[in-house]
Order: structure tokens, then C-alpha cells, then sequence
């Protein structure tokens, strides 16, 4: 683990503070938890996730026969150039 340092308003470290006590983990677990659902929720995942999700999406979407051949013109159409 990486050791940081953060600064929390009065009511932040309170409310930290009594979440963790009726959890039975650390402030620093509570923090920790915090960050993970933070994270999950704004799509910060890490790296196996993002590529779980991209090999999740493989053969979802159709292009047409012609993709695979003539990507670039496809491409060029698509982007107006």
C-alpha cells in the first residue's frame, strides 16, 4: 500500500469516523472503501476490468461485410472526409 495524507472537514472525519466504529474497520478501511465505490462509479477501473469489459463487448456490434476490408474509406465516410 501507498501511504498518503488527506485533510477532511470537521464534519467529513466525524462522519468518517463514526461510520467506520459501527462498520468495526479502521478510517483508513472506510477511506479505502470510499475510493473503490468512487472509483467504480465514475469508470476510473482498473486495467483487468476495463479489458474484462472491452473482451465483453467483442461481436456485439455489426459493421457490414465490407468493414474488415475497406476500413480506412469506411472510416473517411464516417468522419466526412
Amino acid at each position: 500500500m501507498i501511504r498518503t495524507q488527506i485533510q477532511l472537514g470537521e464534519d467529513q472525519a466525524r462522519a468518517l469516523k463514526g461510520t467506520a466504529a459501527r462498520n468495526g474497520i479502521s478510517m483508513a478501511a472506510a477511506v479505502r472503501q470510499a475510493v473503490d465505490t468512487y472509483l467504480a462509479t465514475h469508470g476510473l477501473d482498473d486495467s483487468t476490468t476495463r479489458r474484462e469489459r472491452a473482451l465483453a463487448a467483442v461481436g456485439t456490434f455489426t459493421a457490414g461485410p465490407r468493414l474488415s476490408q475497406e476500413h480506412d474509406a469506411a472510416f473517411s465516410e464516417e468522419v466526412g472526409r
